[in-house]
């Protein structure tokens, strides 16, 4: 009976044990289905960010590090030598490259504030417009984001000519002269092209965010007495702060990218904007108007390495005030 109950009990233990090895074994395969599946889909994507974002930044750094020099008497051209950090140095000791970044320092000091209040203010407008109106002001405020830079910085080039623009004339008959083209006017001429821009752009994010706020905290709001005021201040812009600290990193990289709006306005218009006047139009001038490749890149790296560093404290920043919220 002992043994009869012991071959019983074992080959019920026996039984028992198969199933769990088998299950393990099914379970590491589907594991490893979905690992093979996951990287099939992720594949196209790595291969796409390394040939866009990592081979050229590779080949930047790489050709930071070289310069061209003449050979004995010039004779044999130029040719290729190792620089090291020199082009760093020699970028950062170029007045032309530290000026630009104190341009962009003004510039962000008009563009950030203008442009993340100002697409606020108007995404809170749009959240407590009619239904008709709202469309109607969607598709006005967002239609010049679907223009692309070079064409809206033509038409503000037409728009800013004094000879021409209607806008400017307009301005001259009430008193009101103004020469955008000026070393006074040209930082405001600039912010005012990326804001037409840009803002509805950032427009779209905001009201999206509101869009996905509970109806209900809202007219609960409403019905204990809370104005439209109230509403935007206490209820909608705490909620929407997510949003707001990605809005905002968006515009500081924006405006570190500040470039063809510039170059155009440099390019036949008699403004007082020059070659070099941003850090950009300066890596552009190094590359393609002296042929100095390795500083440009050198260039293009530093700027890179400050968009970086202003990237992360935003973020930090952003996430500090969500986590104290």
């Amino acid at each position: 009976m002992t043994t009869e109950t012991g071959t019983q009990t074992t080959g019920v233990r026996g039984t028992g044990s198969r199933p769990t090895r088998r299950g393990r074994a099914s379970g590491v395969s589907a594991k490893t289905r979905t690992g093979l599946a996951a990287g099939v889909l992720l594949a196209p994507f790595f291969v796409l960010f390394g040939v866009a974002m990592v081979i050229p930044v590779g080949y930047a750094l790489w050709l930071s590090l070289f310069t061209e020099k003449q050979s004995g008497l010039g004779f044999d051209g130029p040719r290729t030598v190792f620089h090291g950090l020199g082009n760093y140095a020699d970028a950062l000791g170029d007045q032309a490259f530290r000026d630009g970044f104190w341009v962009l320092l003004g510039y962000c000091a008009f563009y950030i504030p203008l442009m993340v209040g100002g697409a606020l203010i108007l995404s809170l407008l749009l959240d407590t417009a009619l239904a008709r109106a709202r469309r109607f002001f969607q598709l006005a405020l967002f239609l010049p984001h679907a223009i692309p830079g070079l064409i809206a910085a033509l038409i503000w080039i037409y728009l800013y000519t004094p000879q021409l623009s209607p806008v400017v004339q307009a301005m001259e008959a009430g008193g009101l002269g103004f020469d955008f083209f000026s070393s006074e006017g040209t930082l405001p001429s600039v912010v005012n092209i990326a804001l037409w821009e840009w803002l509805g752009y950032n427009v779209v994010i905001f009201y999206a965010s509101l869009q996905a706020i509970d109806r209900s905290l809202l007219e609960a709001a409403t019905v204990d007495g809370a104005g439209q005021w109230r509403l935007a201040l206490s209820i909608k812009f705490p909620l929407i702060r997510a949003s707001l600290g990605l809005v905002l990193l968006f515009t500081v990289i924006g405006s570190l990218q500040l470039f063809t709006e510039p170059l155009i306005l440099s390019r036949g218009s008699g403004s007082a904007v020059t070659s070099t006047w941003t850090p950009n139009m300066y890596a552009y001038s190094a590359a393609f108007e002296r042929n100095d490749y390795g500083l440009a890149a050198a260039a293009s790296v530093l700027i890179a390495l400050v968009a970086a560093a202003l990237s992360f404290g935003v973020t930090r920043f952003s996430n500090r005030k969500e986590a104290r919220a």
